[in-house]
């Protein structure tokens, strides 16, 4: 895993020269700008970097990386100079973006905390009072982190753009740059059918809940965070048609298993390794995989239960425990294990053949563990 140390270094370093040159530009316009770039950099302190990973390792498996016991013609050792700077801006560029992705995520779902410390609305509500300026602290807070997560989408964009002028594959930059849009709008769609299900499910078929919420999975989480990073790097390297679809045939069943693993933890989590309240899925009414298929197996009144208290921000630990037990009781946390394991092997059984360098996949392979095997 040395390959990827080095990776999150030179990432967490690009991160913090961007950062920089940010706080320099904003601070020719107001000093009053400072908090939005130290907020900026509380978010992406951060983090476990799976997203620059991907992407990395995506390049990786489809760049010829001079390797004894890897059989891929090697680049040469200026083209490898300039791709290397390529990858970690482009990884870079999706750590921001997922910042982004976060602080209107902690908006819309009414999240106090994120790894533990305020969220970027809370954090600026925070702000508003202490400095006892006029108006309702939470609208300020919530305005100030919406411009918070715009800012951070055009330094992502900016970010990825410095990347693909570095890319020695023009072509793969072009064909990464696609990726990226796609990416972009998938994840918006899923964000916008997530919050959807939140308020429109008692109006739909009860046999529809489960396509509805592996829908949400698919688009919300399981591209963004693995199938799409891993295309982005092995488009950026060049990859050919069979490259992608043996990167994506890993990517997608691997992103499943993400978030169902992240679903998990939602309703079961640490607070203390998460950084985030026990059951916060629970309070902000998530309808989920999990939750689906415990509603399948519970008895009526247990179901009734259920749907009174979820999305019910006031739940206090007794009642949030009570909900646990009782979808715990129902079998459906097993069942959604059973997923996870059957996802993880889909994956890395696509791995086994595919056109890609052999340490490469033995990463990825080792990834796989774990992003699904994680505690927050």
């Amino acid at each position: 895993m040395a390959g990827s140390t080095r990776l999150v270094d030179r990432v967490a370093a690009r991160i913090d020269d961007a950062l920089q040159a940010h706080q320099a530009e904003l601070a020719q316009v107001s000093p009053d700008l400072d908090p939005l770039v130290a907020q900026a950099r509380e978010l992406l302190a951060g983090g476990k970097r799976f997203r620059a990973l991907f992407a990395y390792w995506g390049w990786r498996s489809v760049a010829g990386i001079p390797e004894a016991h890897d059989p891929m013609p090697a680049l040469e050792a200026d083209s490898l100079d300039a791709a290397l700077d390529s990858v970690v801006s482009v990884a870079a560029a999706l750590e921001v973006f997922h910042a982004a992705a976060l602080v209107h995520d902690d908006i819309m779902d009414r999240s106090d905390l994120r790894r533990g410390r305020p969220a970027a609305h809370r954090a600026f509500e925070a702000l508003h009072r202490s400095e006892g300026w006029t108006g309702p602290a939470d609208d300020f807070g919530t305005s100030a982190a919406l411009l918070l997560g715009d800012l951070l989408l055009a330094w992502s964009d900016e970010l990825f753009d410095t990347g693909l002028a570095d890319a020695p594959d023009r072509a793969g930059a072009g064909a990464a740059r696609a990726e990226f849009a796609r990416m972009r709008t998938e994840v918006t769609a899923g964000q916008y059918l997530d919050m959807l299900e939140e308020h429109s499910w008692r109006s739909r078929p009860e046999t529809e809940a489960l396509p509805r919420a592996h829908r949400v999975i698919v688009y919300k989480s399981a591209k963004y965070s693995v199938e799409a990073p891993l295309a982005i790097g092995g488009a950026l390297a060049g990859g050919s048609l069979a490259q992608l679809a043996a990167l994506r045939a890993f990517g997608l069943p691997l992103g499943v298993a993400f978030q169902l693993r992240d679903d998990m933890l939602g309703v079961f989590g640490d607070p203390a390794v998460t950084g985030k309240p026990s059951g916060d899925d629970l309070r902000e009414g998530k309808r989920t995989v999990l939750i689906g298929l415990a509603r399948q197996k519970m008895p009526p009144t247990a179901v009734r239960v259920l749907d009174e208290l979820l999305g019910d921000p006031s739940l206090d630990e007794r009642q949030v425990q009570m909900l646990q037990n009782t979808v715990r009781d129902s079998g459906a946390a097993d069942q959604v294990e059973r997923i996870i394991a059957h996802n993880v092997r889909v994956a890395r059984e696509a791995l086994a053949d595919a056109p890609l360098g052999g340490s490469a996949r033995e990463e990825l392979a080792a990834l796989a563990e774990r992003v699904t095997r994680r505690e927050s």
